[in-house]
């Protein structure tokens, strides 16, 4: 049985002070996890305060983005060297709203790629089409180009320490989310492409996690599915309570 991973993406929420409140309480309610895969990702500046407060759990620390340079004259930007040293062991890579609002293209997720697999980061790639797509039956067309972009000269051993993120971007904060059905067949199709790539047991073995609007209400119906790995989980992962939650019901489909 493939392994369930699931990520807390806090996004531009939880400046230090709030960022180490939350992780003490996730800190407290999540002491008995022993199988499901934990992490959160918060905001560059509250990353320090997060990972003090986790050090010695079983809660992951990464970050939600990183420049696709190993250093240089670029104000504002953060590398993967960097995110490395401050104690992440993954980056979130290609996020719909990179993708949106920062002219992210699959050329670029590809190239952050290869800088976090230097640093020995774990990417969490994100893949998804939006409801215009949707509607136009071209979810599987854009999926297969983000992927195999996304996947361009990676080999087959930096390959599997890649997990993918399926995001419909019409299901990301809109309260909306595939049904299990939806998601459940996408993953498939993503598993299918990375077969084509790396072969089938390659692709029997890579984490596919869901994102879109994940909470405790449907994350069993979503997490029970054969080839959903776990969750990026955005909004609720602002709630202990509720990302507790969702870890638990992860634990227990182990």
């Amino acid at each position: 049985m493939r392994r369930k991973v699931i990520i807390g993406n806090w996004k531009m929420f939880k400046g230090p002070q709030a960022a180490r409140q939350l992780a003490k309480s996730l800190k407290l309610k999540l002491t008995d996890i022993r199988k499901a895969e934990v992490a959160v990702c918060p905001p560059f500046v509250s990353i320090e305060a997060v990972r003090e407060i986790i050090k010695d759990t079983r809660i992951g620390l990464g970050a939600q983005n990183m420049y696709l340079q190993k250093s240089g004259a670029f104000t504002g930007e953060v590398s993967a060297e960097m995110v490395a040293e401050s104690g992440c062991a993954y980056v979130i890579i290609g996020h719909s709203e990179r993708r949106q609002y920062f002219q992210e293209s699959d050329d670029s997720v590809n190239q952050k790629i290869g800088f976090a697999l230097n640093e020995k980061l774990k990417p969490v790639v994100c893949l998804g089409e939006t409801l215009s797509e949707r509607e136009s039956n071209r979810t599987e067309d854009v999926v297969k180009r983000q992927y195999i972009g996304a996947m361009k000269n990676i080999v087959s051993a930096d390959a599997e320490k890649i997990i993918i993120a399926y995001e419909p971007v019409w299901a990301i904060g809109t309260g909306k989310n595939a049904t299990p059905e939806q998601a459940n067949e996408v993953h498939r199709f993503i598993r299918d492409l990375a077969a084509n790539l790396y072969g089938k047991k390659f692709s029997e073995k890579m984490i596919i996690q869901y994102g879109g609007s994940v909470k405790p209400e449907n994350a069993n119906d979503l997490l029970s599915c054969k080839h959903i790995d776990g969750a990026l989980v955005g909004g609720a992962s602002l709630d202990a309570d509720q990302f507790a939650s969702i870890v638990r019901t992860a634990e227990k489909l182990i």
